[in-house]
């Protein structure tokens, strides 16, 4: 075996901390042995693609190894394991602040927040800039931007708050789902200062934070407060809404519709077959030659606005599945043959070269059908768990979520029905990747009595909600 170290340092004092990882040596076994487990592993990957065609991914259906249970199998069963706030323990009601750090994807924030969920201070680093050359997130390029800027990402969200360390009664870091590279490089950074500086400390489910921030009470979005206030009462805070409610997540890497039953306690009622929605507004995007450094999502939003949304025709996806589920492959495959068609009537060779009304009118047409494939889908979902769970309450989360054409619509599907529903958007600020969002998901965690041990925490590409957390609702 052999030992290889690294060193993080710390965001305030300059105190150097060494991490220990260990790896073990394989080189002694054998070709004959590696050939085996590589036949084995590829026939028993080929046999789970199959038992999964045609069904919803990033659904726990007994095949992951690592799921997100934070109750255990009864999804209640909550424990302290870094321990909690001095405030929650001694339960007089007092107000708590958390350090949230999160670098899942190509954004590096962190923020502290109240648990009543007022945003002391806060600070993001975008990555906009360094990948829009490449029409996508390089993940190699993300983690090292996220080990650039950290350090004062961390200390200027402090410094905002007019707090330090030794003031923040936890932290909060995301571990997953997410590029791993990029994960480990907050989840290094949270669980060294919990450890340093002797915090409870809890691993943040990237999803479950979107999610959350629907019920952050919306009069604390900002503070107004010059610094720090320790008065008040954190058990007294409304949420902006209760559980069960239902939840629509639509961003760059997922799409799903869930059942929201407590914290941790998710039932996923559909999701996506193969891309989700902000995955296919980023390749339409790059598609028409728009600028994808700050998401495909909004560029796509702002040429829609010139264009009209029926000129080209599209097919609404899975039309003949009455389920829940999403697709956007054969949507994006559609618009890129409608806008080849237009190449060859216009006499252009790509869609750059294509005049702006053309596409604007491509744009228009890609996000009407692409909204109302979802409206069908989240409108069959409304009925049914009004019906079994007589739930009607929608919360709209994730980075998609921003955008006000489909606010708008929502909005509509909920007070046009019988009985009208009430919908929950967080700001479009909100929406998208940032500190607060892991911060706040703390505090929810927190609050139920659940933490996590800091020393030894890993990180997630993959991290499904438990499949038993699901049967249970």
């Amino acid at each position: 075996n052999r030992s290889v170290r690294w060193r993080t340092r710390s965001a305030l004092n300059g105190v150097d901390v060494d991490t220990t990882h260990e790896h073990h040596d394989t080189s002694s076994t054998s070709s004959e042995s590696i050939n085996k487990q590589s036949t084995t592993t590829l026939k028993s990957g080929r046999e789970k693609r199959r038992k999964f065609i045609g069904l919803a991914k990033a659904v726990d259906r007994g095949q992951w190894q690592n799921t997100y249970s934070p109750g255990g199998e009864d999804g209640v069963s909550f424990e302290a394991k870094s321990g909690l706030p001095r405030q929650v323990v001694e339960g007089r009601g007092e107000h708590f602040c958390v350090l949230g750090i999160e670098s899942s994807c190509d954004d590096t924030g962190a923020a502290v927040l109240r648990s009543d969920g007022l945003i002391l201070g806060e600070s993001l680093a975008s990555q906009h800039a360094i990948h829009e050359q490449f029409g996508g997130v390089v993940p190699g390029l993300a983690k090292t931007a996220h080990e650039q800027n950290i350090q004062t990402v961390i200390s200027t969200a402090l410094q905002n708050a007019n707090m330090t360390m030794e003031d923040v009664d936890a932290v909060g870091v995301t571990v997953g789902p997410g590029l791993e590279i990029c994960l480990r490089v907050g989840c290094n950074w949270g669980r060294e200062l919990a450890m340093e500086y002797g915090k409870p400390f809890v691993g943040i489910h990237h999803l479950e934070a979107h999610i959350l921030m629907a019920r952050i009470p919306s009069e604390k979005y900002d503070s107004s407060e010059p610094k720090f206030t320790p008065s008040g009462t954190a058990q007294s805070a409304p949420r902006a809404m209760e559980f069960p409610f239902l939840a629509l997540l639509v961003s760059g890497g997922h799409c799903q519709i869930l059942k929201c039953l407590g914290i941790g306690q998710y039932s996923i009622v559909g999701g996506t077959l193969d891309d989700s929605l902000g995955e296919a507004f980023d390749k339409t995007a790059r598609l028409l030659g728009l600028p994808v450094g700050g998401g495909g999502g909004p560029a796509i939003e702002q040429l829609a606005k010139d264009g009209d949304p029926k000129s080209v025709k599209l097919p609404i996806p899975l039309q003949k599945r009455k389920d829940c589920d999403f697709s956007y492959a054969g949507l994006k495959t559609a618009v890129r043959l409608a806008t080849e068609k237009i190449c060859v009537e216009r006499g252009v060779e790509s869609a750059e070269e294509l005049p702006h009304q053309d596409k604007a009118n491509v744009a228009a047409s890609f996000q009407h059908i692409a909204f109302r494939h979802v409206e069908i889908r989240l409108g069959r979902a409304m009925e049914r768990v009004e019906k079994e769970d007589g739930i009607s309450t929608l919360a709209v989360v994730g980075g998609v979520a921003a955008n006000k054409e489909l606010r708008s619509r929502l909005n509509a599907l909920c007070s046009d029905r019988a009985e009208p529903w009430k919908m929950m958007v967080p700001p479009p600020r909100l929406c998208t990747d940032q500190g607060a969002m892991s911060a706040w998901a703390a505090v929810e965690r927190l609050m139920v009595g659940s933490s996590d041990v800091a020393d030894g925490q890993e990180v997630f590409a993959r991290y499904p909600f438990s499949l038993s957390t699901e049967a249970s609702s």
